[in-house]
């Protein structure tokens, strides 16, 4: 939800909330994860490059239109921008929006998802085109990962 504040000079100027910061975030994500830098990006959608840094920054709100342009061009669905939106955030309704994922996740799950190391694990994982050894190589990653008791 936008809130509406009166600024210097009694001029208006919206406030975004959290939901605007997180499609952000997850624009940028999905663009990294593609291996997609933010002018090929403004490219496919026909917009400057600084349009699309303030999109990720969620300095400026993303459109419906835009938002369905974004969709398509990271191949995702619209709903992936809002799957795991922040808990707590105001929703248009007034209600709180509550995140499932974030709950189990922690609060550093947003800063590892945005790290290059975990960005290069992924992207070298999606390379391996053998289904069975990408298999393999998910299960030594979980078995590498699990304490020893």
């Amino acid at each position: 939800m936008t809130s509406v504040e009166t600024g210097v000079g009694g001029i208006k100027r919206q406030r975004h909330n959290s939901i605007d910061a997180h499609v952000g975030s997850l624009v940028r994500l999905r663009r990294n994860l593609l291996g997609m830098s933010q002018q090929d990006l403004g490219d496919l959608l026909g917009v400057k490059l600084q349009a699309i840094q303030r999109y990720e920054r969620g300095t400026i709100r993303i459109g419906a239109s835009r938002l369905y342009e974004l969709s398509r061009a990271l191949q995702v669905p619209i709903a992936f921008f809002f799957d795991d939106a922040p808990a707590g955030a105001a929703t248009p309704t007034g209600n709180v929006a509550r995140s499932g994922t974030s709950e189990w996740l922690g609060p550093s799950a947003d800063n590892l998802l945005n790290s290059r190391e975990t960005l290069e694990l992924v992207r070298a994982y999606n390379r391996i085109s053998d289904r069975s050894m990408r298999k393999r190589v998910f299960a030594l990653i979980v078995a590498m990962g699990t304490p020893v008791e």
